[in-house]
């Protein structure tokens, strides 16, 4: 049959992936946002359901100081002896770390943490082996992929690390992962940096400390000279075999919002491409070493589109992301209406606003939702950072109150329209296409704002749009009638 990329929609990053008692488990980064790393399930490698999330505690890993884009980096999810492992990075604190279960919707364990540096870890379970590897210096001062071999259990270094590889020659040698194949031990990796010459490689050897041997014609998967081609950024991938003997990689891509307008907002997504190994063992990827729209996998499963989200079908507990170290007790959720207190931290500020938001995972669509505000202001937000993003909100005035669309680029912060209202009650509306969002109150249109800014050409950072609400400056907001729906 034919699958359509991206397998997973808007703004999750950097995919690792594994098998598992005929299931297939994913994992994505999610940066500055609670809870960390969500946990997908699916038994066709195409369509894919959240079960959970890797990192739902403050005790887990530690974001309250992190700016945006820092904080956890590039998962990796592997399985053994009926126990899964995530290993991660808090960037921001420079800590490598894994935490584990045996039930993959259940808890995760408190972190472990391995005394090696460097960023993008990962683990190669090989017999009664276990190797750490990471990009970084190593314990001699040199700089490439380093690896170690750990105690499992405790995270403590068996041997020194060691440099293995120092890549095909592209910047930001990063995304380390290494598998057992056959005869060999295979090493991948991601190069030239997670924007538009974005690339993977691999080497292979028969030992997994090298000497690793380069694939001869590097970069084996990237799109870095399909100019004019909506996907791009293609690399930061992970293998996996299916059930059926087919190899694909998955990996992050993005989508830029025309055929020559070189910026993306949605976020990089999850992308899958076929691989095919030749007789002496080398793999390359389709038909040109490039993702397209469309591959093809064996089977005579329908692959599901975006649903249409309400209250009543956001898994709160999985979907949902909050700014930082939240608190609790500010959001009052249920399935007819949300309620949410705000403090004197607003959305301009990198800390942990009033915020509850949800990925935009495509271009065309409309968000609505009815509001009523006492004190203070909130709103609907599309929010790529704290400097970087649009608001449709109510504010409390001394005469009563007031509907206020404001642009937020960088360091120019515009009430583009206030207009006044009756009551301190409205429906808000954002109708959204690649190029545009339109803001709504109770059916009157009062402006725009152009996606381009929100990119991450412009904005800078690794993450994508978020379409949240929000509560500031002492408000109590109640949110009802809640819509998200998308279009082709």
């Amino acid at each position: 049959m034919i699958y359509k990329n991206p397998i997973i929609k808007g703004f999750y990053p950097d995919p690792s992936i594994c098998a598992a008692e005929g299931k297939y488990y994913l994992v994505c980064s999610t940066f500055q946002y609670m809870p960390g790393v969500p946990v997908f399930e699916s038994s066709d490698l195409v369509n894919w359901e959240q079960v959970g999330n890797a990192l739902t505690r403050s005790s887990q890993v530690e974001l309250k100081t992190v700016p945006s884009s820092g904080g956890v980096f590039a998962p990796t999810i592997r399985y053994n002896n009926g126990r899964f492992y995530m290993v991660t990075t808090n960037d921001t604190l420079n800590k490598n770390f894994y935490v584990y279960t045996d039930d993959i919707r259940g808890e995760w364990s408190e972190p472990v943490y391995v005394d090696q540096g460097g960023i993008d870890p990962s683990l190669l379970f090989d017999g009664d082996k276990v190797y750490f590897i990471s990009n970084g210096q190593d314990d001699y001062g040199n700089w490439g992929i380093t690896q170690c071999e750990i105690d499992i259990e405790s995270g403590k270094k068996l041997t020194h690390s060691k440099t293995i590889w120092h890549g095909s020659g592209g910047r930001y040698l990063e995304s380390p992962h290494m598998y057992k194949i056959g005869d060999y031990y295979y090493l991948t990796a991601a190069e030239g940096g997670t924007e538009y010459g974005h690339m993977i490689t691999y080497a292979r050897s028969d030992s997994p400390w090298g000497e690793f041997k380069g694939y001869k014609n590097n970069p084996v998967l990237t799109n870095r000279n399909k100019g004019g081609f909506e996907i791009q950024g293609v690399g930061h991938g992970d293998l996996i075999q299916s059930e059926n003997g087919e190899w694909f990689f998955v990996h992050l891509a993005f989508r830029q919002i025309g055929r020559f307008e070189m910026y993306h907002h949605l976020g990089r997504e999850v992308y899958m491409t076929p691989v095919h190994f030749d007789d002496d063992g080398w793999f390359t990827c389709a038909n040109d070493g490039t993702t397209e729209h469309e591959h093809e996998i064996i089977g005579s499963f329908s692959q599901k589109g975006l649903p249409d989200y309400s209250f009543e079908n956001i898994n709160r507990d999985l979907q949902l992301l909050y700014l930082r170290k939240y608190s609790p007790e500010n959001y009052d959720l249920s399935n007819d209406r949300y309620v949410l207190k705000g403090t004197d931290t607003t959305i301009d500020e990198a800390a942990s606003p009033t915020f509850v938001g949800i990925r935009q995972q495509d271009f065309n669509g409309t968000l609505s939702c009815a509001l009523e505000i006492s004190g203070g202001e909130a709103g609907l937000t599309v929010y790529s950072d704290e400097g970087h993003h649009y608001d449709i909100k109510l504010r409390e005035t001394d005469g009563g109150c007031e509907a206020v669309l404001t642009l937020n680029i960088g360091s120019i912060k515009h009430d583009d329209t206030i207009l006044p209202l009756n009551d301190k009650k409205a429906v808000l509306r954002i109708e959204f296409d690649s190029h545009t969002y339109k803001f709504f109150v109770d059916d009157t249109a009062v402006g725009w704002g152009s996606s381009r800014y929100l990119s991450s050409e412009v904005a800078g950072g690794f993450t994508g749009v978020l379409l949240a609400m929000f509560a500031q400056k002492g408000a109590v907001a109640d949110f009802t009638e809640f819509e998200l729906k998308y279009t082709e």
